[in-house]
This record gives structure tokens, sequence and C-alpha cells, in this order.
């Protein structure tokens, strides 16, 4: 597949997100997403990791190893990961409530991050954490803990910059599919007791990362 049919998937897929649902309740179990890349190689490890969310324990970690056959192109890297991330989530035992993803959701150049890109395929509610705000902007929140203030991209609100610690710089929280922006906000908190990244991303990338460093060389 090239650029320009991977933008044309993504604008028929784009029909197909719900930003009016939102979650029934609290959810028992989400789990995180994650993918590692392989420095000079296109090896790459994709892992699952289901988590309860009271407690925030993990309860499965699951990965899957394979190759990348789409190049990198901003915007388009759910091409690159998807295929690994819908084969860790298979061989988890228990179907996740919501789906955490290290990425975007809607805040996206074209309103199609990862997110929602899983959320559309799952059919599962699902939520994107990034570490940086890509292409949209943000005023700085108050320094507390909980505190957050829009993601602006245009004229358009398409996420939240939040603080997971006092101090500390925020993470940015945007909807993928089936559930409201102040439903991921709050799971964001309740999965990042003690760290920056919500424990299920987090675990994700530590298990990812570690699969990666025990794997032999490739031929």
């Amino acid at each position: 597949m090239g650029v320009a049919e991977a933008e044309r998937v993504q604008e028929e897929l784009r029909r197909e997100v719900d930003l009016l649902s939102s979650l029934p309740g609290r959810p028992a179990t989400v789990a995180g997403l994650d993918v590692s890349y392989e420095v000079g190689s296109d090896r790459v490890v994709a892992a699952a990791v289901l988590l309860d969310v009271d407690s925030v324990q993990v309860r499965q970690a699951e990965f899957v190893v394979g190759e990348v056959t789409f190049p990198y192109v901003p915007g388009l890297l759910a091409f690159r990961e998807v295929p690994f991330l819908l084969a860790a989530l298979e061989r988890l035992t228990v179907r996740p409530d919501v789906l955490v993803c290290d990425g975007y959701g809607i805040a996206h150049p074209r309103r199609f991050g990862l997110a929602c890109h899983l959320g559309v395929l799952t059919g599962l509610p699902s939520f994107g954490v990034a570490k940086t705000p890509f292409t949209a902007r943000f005023d700085r929140p108050d320094p507390a803990r909980g505190s957050w203030s829009p993601l602006v991209d245009g004229d358009e609100t398409v996420g939240r910059a939040v603080r997971t610690r006092a101090g500390v710089k925020p993470v940015f929280v945007s909807v993928g599919h089936r559930i409201a922006l102040p439903q991921a906000t709050d799971l964001t908190l309740a999965l990042a007791p003690r760290h920056r990244i919500p424990e299920a991303t987090r675990q994700a990338d530590l298990l990812s990362r570690a699969t990666l460093r025990a794997l032999p060389p490739p031929d």
C-alpha cells in the first residue's frame, strides 16, 4: 500500500469514528498498547498489557514480533503499527473495556490517529495519550496534578494537555472512538498514580523494549 492509498483508507475509516458515545461507567480493565523499533532494521515488537483500573495492576501482558513494511510517514504511523498491535491484542484472554494508545486520537492532521484507527477496527472505546502535542497548540496548564488546558488545532479543540504529576510537563490526551474527553482525562489520571505516563502504556513500552533487547540479532 502506498501513501496515497493509505490516506484514502484513513478518510474512509474516519467516517466510522464515534465521538458522541461515552462509557456507561468506570471501566474495569484497559489495555495499554505500544510498539518499539529496532535500530538499523525493520524489526518491531508490539505489546498489549491488560491492567485492572482500580488497582492499576497488570493482569496479562502479551507481545508479537514482526517486520514493518510501510515507510515512516508523519500522520500515517498507524499503517506501520496497527497489524502488530491487533495481533498482540488477540493474544489477551480477556477483552479489555478500553484501549489506551501511546499516540493520538483525533489530535491528528486528518483527525484519525492511531487510537481512532484501532478503535474503529476493534469496536472498542479508545483514546491516545501522547508525549508531544504533534501539530496542535496549548496553553500551559496550572502546575497542580489534574490541571489541564485545551489542545487546539486551528479553531477546533482536539484534546487536552493534562498534568499527571505536579510540576511535570503535561501529556496530551485525545479521544479515539466511543469515549468522551472528560472520561479519557479521568482515566489518564487514574492510570498515572506515580509516573507522568499512564501505567498501561508505560508497561507496554517497558515490555516491548525489554523483548526487543532480548531478541537474537537479525540475520
